[in-house]
């Protein structure tokens, strides 16, 4: 093998020359580690959130033209970037030069929020901006479909996004804007409603000469011919980069089992998280035969290393400029490209990739094996065609190719005129997710006649290959195309598609179900084309035709409107105005820092963790040797390390740093290595050796730890009225059970850590992503056995937390500090993806059982409900989620007689914890689930029975004995019901029913009374400290985290109006226990008000210290006034303090003032279902929000749509998969679904409700963080009512179970009908499912 060869690529406009680079490495380690550009992020290591976003450039020679396209900087290798230009959100522009219009649109339209996934999304932008200046909003679509985003909702990215499209002006006419003469009219009169967020006025232009040139030097190493293959050689893996197919050949020749990558998509997933490490990879990119791409009479002959959005853009002008007849088949491809992966996936991704990697629910091969294409494969004994069919993929990640086989090219025939084709697949999510089930079909017909010549079709996704009915394929063949021929059709798939219950990724019945459903959808579609010829009587209904109707995805619009400030405010006050969050331009630029942001310690170490791989089991021995022999390997620690306590208490539960003599789940740490670099870390602690001995008993479910009574303390009743006499009493009874499951966190910013030991007296520095640095800095100070004054946790702030980050980080900051204290270097803790959704686990499975009585018109006198959340195997926080899931049983609703038990079940599976909401949306769930039963039991509209019994009176109780005005809440539900024009609409959703078989609407509409504030009294505190310094500027620290909710924008805004100074002289550096001490934890929805309050505090003081010499001089600037006081000796400094409300709960009584006060909303939602497929679509979602007045609508704009959409997520996609012994399985982006902008309402409009006071809170305020997430229920209950709706066309008038999240699979299979009959009656029940529900 041949010596190194130098790498050269540019970054940014420089130069890069590197010798000996490493094969392994990625473009986002390189980016981070070696060229110190941060702003490019981690955060799933997979390619499946976008997160790492850049744009590459290259010179195309054939084309003479530079190409520039995003990728997913987890999978480029850095070496395969030979002759390249890389730019990131860095080279693009900054707040210290000058801003591009990209950073400064998505800033300005409040599009940032926690700010870790903005500089993948302005890459995004950036790069379709280079290839197209003016956009559509359909091309921005497309162009952010692989990047995802935790926080915002994304609609505030799309609006600010579209403002490239054309010239638009805006900014309210009262608000500095000159948003013309209607924006703040409402009926033709003036008004102080005001519908925009942002001014669009005086954005900066698109401006070509700010980007940088594609550098010369590339061009010419492009132009010359190219030389001998590259080399690079790395410590386990060698690559080589030929120029030509023949020494590709011979390179095949000599290493047949040497793996080719281009896009790097499927081998470097293997490499990164599999531990696949071949010897030899041979980089087939630059091979230009590979890439070629040439059109002739019968078809498209396209390159195996083309990318599929070449592909894309080949069958799109195809389409575009070909007749029909030729393109169907094109068209069907182009329908599967759309939906297949992200943009910066599908520019790395190739044609050859996608087919040889042999994975069925890859989705290319099933439609181009439909097609009849063929593969041209050559090798150094010469040229063959092979065809691509099912008898290609012998087992799964297999062909029949030879080893030393290359695949050259594709052949992609133009269909006949007498073939019809069609593409169908089925995903968790529409867009950026692997099929279930996806599907090619192909039928020719005699000329002039609708006999059927030969039909191919097949599937993916239903076994370990690709799978061709053939028995269905032959016996239809000679028939006329006709109703019969379904019927036939439909039993011989029953027969022919054999999908066992366990098969890998479960959903056996449901993917049966979607072969029979496609075919049927293929039925249609042929039946009405031959109708079009004139050959077919073949007559459907009108209503049938629904089933031939796909989903559209669109970008997400809508409309927004708060009450602006009076006028009689002063311009210079800022508190009430939509306001730029503070660090938006800096996470735009990428300058903005989070933990592994920061730059190395010298010294400094990585720790990766050791995790159990049982579920309950006796640790028997633990051995790290073979570890610590590996290269790179300081130590390993465990809980003999540990020089303080290993276990903490956490209200009398104890729980362990590092597992001692047990485990309880899988993935509790038992131990963690610690190493000079990560990857020598992660090598590392695959080596080491744990014994065990399995124990009894071991159960996972909700179920299970009932049988075993396996519950945590305490458990917890709370009653009103006379539940049993009025059960007894009622008209009707129903009893029945929701079950809801968990989710993941999900944040953008895995979980981590840098512990900096100081060297004295104990001391440590913690840089942590936390929401309670109070209680990192407790356990740290507990595992080292020293005082929590010599621990000093820092915040600057986090990519995201939602609840997740307040118990776990602070364990994972414990053992990051003992490997820190025992090596006595700085230790860096950085969760992989996987391991963080394993360790940290997230919200807690419910389950609701429930007895109600009612009356015929929808009057619920009494409800009886016992909740069961699985706590997981220790305590965390799941008693006070229990707790708030039973105060928010009642909801919006006086029910005279109720009664909740809340249970928590000790199962053997990782602790779930806090996630925003914090069982009210469980709590919330069950409730509304039984309103809406009792509505379909009463046979009357859900809305209408949740009117009837909503509280009403002035001054209401709660069923725990607090009094609240309902007052705002029902004006909320009345403005949100007239605002969607619901009446209205719940007639179009009839009509539409009613001539719609196989797609049906739902809509549904809810309210909300949301308790703000810690039940827990003491947690009801804030404090801050405040400096103003000689030159006026001011400096805030606060207890609070900023986590992308705009705490310090508020904060800023607070400390504004007390002073009068400008925002742009207030600064907050960060969060530190060392400024503000014994500080609560962001969350409950209070941050804003206990910190805000806290300022406020402190910068009064500062005031009625400067009152006599302001008084004095009143002519002078704010600057002279404070130099002054420093030279008459009165204090610039000053602490500030919030002391909450006296909130408790007697359980003894069941009563007590639980929360701060109340938060009030409603929330309509539309939806449309795919009766056949389970898909479904969000037509439009109104909510109407108290928040008081709010301090900055912008920001509590922002936090109601991103609440809502992972509430959608919640209740409709996100869905954990366990295995039967307990092992988490959705691990990582591929597996496990967020909601991406194709999930989020067509339309989604927020009103803020005018004219609201809140007398409890800062600048009457209220929070707003958590009341949002419940909002997703309203699209699971529409779905629930389209469902209904299906299942009464059929003659199911009953009730019937739906699981929440209300995913494809279970909305196809509550959807009954004959081909989910067909199915279930050959169903083998008694087969081991492949996960279990917890």
């Amino acid at each position: 093998m041949s010596s190194p060869s130098e790498l050269i690529f540019f970054v940014n406009g420089r130069k890069v020359v590197v010798k000996n680079a490493d094969p392994e490495e990625v473009l986002l380690s390189f980016l981070r580690r070696k060229a110190g550009l941060t702003g490019t992020k981690y955060g799933c290591g997979g390619g499946g959130c976008g997160a790492c976003t850049v744009m590459v450039s290259r010179y195309d020679r054939h084309q003479e033209k530079v190409q520039h396209y995003t990728v997913n900087a987890c999978l480029q290798p850095v070496v395969t970037l030979h002759g390249a230009a890389v730019v990131t959100v860095e080279g693009i522009g900054s707040t210290k030069t000058k801003l591009h219009p990209v950073q400064e649109r998505i800033a300005k339209a409040h599009g940032s929020q926690c700010g870790f996934c903005t500089p993948g999304m302005v890459m995004s932008m950036y790069t379709l901006l280079r290839n197209k200046p003016q956009p559509s909003v359909e091309d921005i679509r497309e162009a952010l479909g692989g990047n995802l985003c935790r926080c915002t909702g994304y609609r505030p990215i799309i609006d600010g996004f579209k403002t490239f499209c054309g010239r638009e002006t805006s900014g309210c006419c009262q608000n500095g804007g000159g948003g013309g003469e209607t924006c703040c009219e409402e009926n033709g009169e003036k008004s102080d409603i005001c519908r925009e967020l942002f001014q669009k006025d005086d954005f900066l232009p698109l401006d070509p000469s700010q980007d940088l040139i594609f550098p010369p030097e590339l061009m010419l190493m492009e132009r010359k011919l190219k030389g001998d293959a590259l080399y690079f050689h790395g410590e386990r893996v060698t690559l080589v980069f030929p120029f030509e197919l023949s020494h590709l050949l011979e390179l095949k020749a000599e290493h047949p089992a040497a793996p080719l990558v281009v896009g790097n998509t499927t081998i470097g997933p293997k490499m990164l998280l599999k531990g696949f490490h071949p010897p030899l990879v041979i980089y087939a990119g630059e091979v230009s035969e590979l890439r070629a791409v040439a059109w002739g009479e019968n078809g498209v002959t396209v390159g195996a290393a083309c990318s599929l959005s070449s592909l894309q853009k080949e069958m799109q002008d195809a389409v575009e400029v070909l007749e029909e007849e030729k393109t169907r088949g094109y068209e069907a491809l182009l329908q599967t490209l759309r939906c297949l992966a992200g943009k910066q996936i599908r520019n790395m991704a190739t044609v050859g990739g996608n087919i040889l990697s042999a994975n069925p629910k890859y989705d290319l091969s099933s439609v181009l094996a439909a097609l009849g294409c063929t593969l041209h494969v050559v090798s150094k004994d010469g040229m063959r065609s092979v065809s691509l069919d099912e008898k290609l993929f012998p087992a799964f990640g297999e062909t029949s190719l030879r080893p030393d086989e290359v695949l050259l090219s594709i052949v992609i025939p133009f269909t006949k005129p007498w073939e019809i084709v069609a593409a169908y697949r089925q995903a968790q999510r529409r867009e950026l997710s692997f099929s279930f089930v996806n599907a090619g079909m192909r039928a020719t017909f005699r000329e002039g006649t609708d006999t059927l010549e030969s039909l191919s079709i097949i599937y993916g996704g239903v076994g370990s290959t690709l799978v061709k009915p053939k028995r269905t394929c032959q016996e239809l063949v000679g028939r006329s195309w006709r109703e019969d021929l379904l019927s036939d059709a439909c039993s011989f798939l029953k027969e022919d598609v054999l999908v066992p219950l366990n098969i890998h990724g479960g959903r056996g019945e449901y993917r049966k179900t979607l072969c029979i459903s496609f075919f049927f959808k293929f039925f249609m579609q042929v039946a009405v084309e031959l109708k079009r010829k004139g050959v077919s009587d073949v007559d459907f209904p009108p209503e049938d035709l629904s089933a031939l109707r796909t989903f559209r995805n669109d970008a997400p619009q809508g409309r927004q409107s708060f009450q602006l400030v009076s006028e009689a405010q002063p311009r210079s006050d800022p508190v009430g105005r939509p306001s730029m969050h503070q660090s938006a331009l800096e996470q735009a630029t990428g300058e903005a820092k989070y933990y592994d942001d920061l730059p190395s310690v010298q010294g400094e170490l990585f720790i990766f963790m050791v995790t159990s791989s049982r579920a309950h089991a006796k640790i028997l021995n633990i051995d790290a040797s073979d570890a610590l022999t590996m290269p790179g390997v300081v130590t390993f620690v465990s809980a003999e390390d540990v020089p303080g306590e290993n276990r903490r208490l956490w209200f009398n539960n104890p729980e362990e740093f590092f597992a001692e003599e047990e485990v309880i789940c899988v993935g509790q740490i038992i131990g963690a290595v610690v190493a000079g670099s990560r990857e020598e870390a992660k090598r590392a602690a695959q080596r080491v050796r744990v014994s065990y001995q399995d124990l009894e008993p071991v159960f996972f479910t909700i179920q299970d730890a009932i049988k075993h009574e396996s519950f945590f303390e305490p458990k917890r009743r709370v009653e009103r009225g006379d539940v049993d006499a009025a059960l007894k009493e009622a008209e009707r009874v129903l009893e029945d059970e929701i079950y809801m499951g968990g989710q993941e966190h999900f944040y953008l910013e895995t979980q981590g850590l840098i512990a900096v030991p100081r060297g004295e007296r104990g001391e440590m520095d913690v840089f942590v992503a936390t929401q309670h640095a109070a209680f990192t800095q407790e356990l740290v100070a507990l595992a080292l056995g020293v005082d929590s004054n010599k621990i000093s946790c820092h915040v600057k702030r986090l990519g995201g937390g939602f609840g997740g980050k307040v118990m776990k980080i602070a364990s994972l900051s414990a053992v990051t500090a003992v490997a820190a204290h025992k090596t006595g270097r700085a230790v860096r803790c950085c969760l992989d993806r996987g391991d963080d959704m394993l360790i940290t686990s997230g919200r807690h499975p419910f389950l609701g059982r429930y007895q109600v009585g009612f009356s015929s018109d929808g009057t619920i006198l009494a409800a009886d409900i016992t909740y069961y959340s699985n706590g997981g195997c220790t305590l965390d926080e799941s008693s006070f989620i229990m707790d708030k899931a039973l105060l928010h049983m009642d909801n919006a609703y006086r029910i005279p007689n109720l009664r909740g038990r809340g249970i928590v079940c000790k199962t053997f599976l990782p602790s779930y914890t806090a996630f925003r909401g914090f069982g009210g949306p469980q709590g919330l769930m069950v409730i509304e689930s039984i309103l809406h039963e009792v509505a379909a039991r009463c046979g009357l509209p859900a809305e209408k029975v949740r009117n009837i019994n909503m509280y009403r009176d002035q001054l209401c109780y709660t069923h725990h004995k607090q009094p609240f005005d309902p007052t705002l809440m029902i004006r909320c539900w009345d403005e949100c019901l007239h605002r969607a024009g619901y009446e209205e609409r719940l007639r179009a959703v009839q009509a539409f029913n009613s001539s719609n078989r196989w797609k049906k609407r739902g809509i549904a509409a809810v309210p909300q009374k949301f308790g703000i504030g810690f039940s827990k009294g003491f947690y009801n505190q804030g404090a801050a400290l405040v400096h103003i310094y000689k030159d006026g500027s001011v400096l805030v620290s606060h207890g609070g985290t900023e986590m992308g909710q705009g705490i310090n924008t508020k904060a800023v805004q607070t400390a504004s109006r007390v002073l009068g100074v400008p925002m742009s002289s207030i600064f907050i550096k960060e969060t530190c226990t060392g400024n503000v001490p014994n500080a609560a934890p962001s969350a409950a929805s209070f941050g804003t008000d206990a910190v805000c309050m806290a300022v406020k505090d402190a910068c009064e003081k500062l005031m009625r210290r400067l009152r006599p010499l302001v008084d004095r001089k009143r002519g002078d600037s704010w600057k002279q006034w404070v130099c002054d006081a420093y030279f008459e000796k009165i204090s610039l400094s000053a602490t500030g303090f919030f002391m909450g409300p006296p909130t408790c709960v007697d359980w003894e009584k069941g009563e007590g003032q639980a929360y701060y006060y109340f938060s009030f909303g409603a929330c309509c939602s539309e939806v449309e279902i795919d009766c056949l497929t389970g898909d479904h679509k969000n037509i439009r979602t109104d909510i109407v929000m108290d928040v008081g007045k709010s301090i900055n609508p912008a920001l509590d704009v922002g936090q109601v749509e991103g609440g809502f959409v992972q509430g959608v997520g919640l209740y409709t996609i996100e869905e954990l998969h366990f295995s039967a012994d307990g092992v988490l399985l959705t691990r990582g982006a591929s597996q496990y679904k967020i909601p991406a902008l194709c999930d989020v309402p067509a339309e989604l409009n927020v009103h803020l409700l005018a004219d609201a006071e809140n007398p409890h809170a800062i600048y009457s305020s209220k929070g707003i963080g958590e009341p949002p997430v419940f909002f997703g229920s309203t699209v699971f209950f529409a779905i629930k009512a389209a469902i209904a709706a299906a299942r009464r066309e059929r003659g199911l008038t009953g009730g019937f179970p739906l699981r929440a999240p209300a995913t494809a699979e279970r909305i196809r299979m509550a959807c009954e009908d004959q081909f989910t009959e067909m199915v279930r009656k050959d169903s083998d029940l008694k087969a081991k499912p492949w996960s279990i529900d917890v």
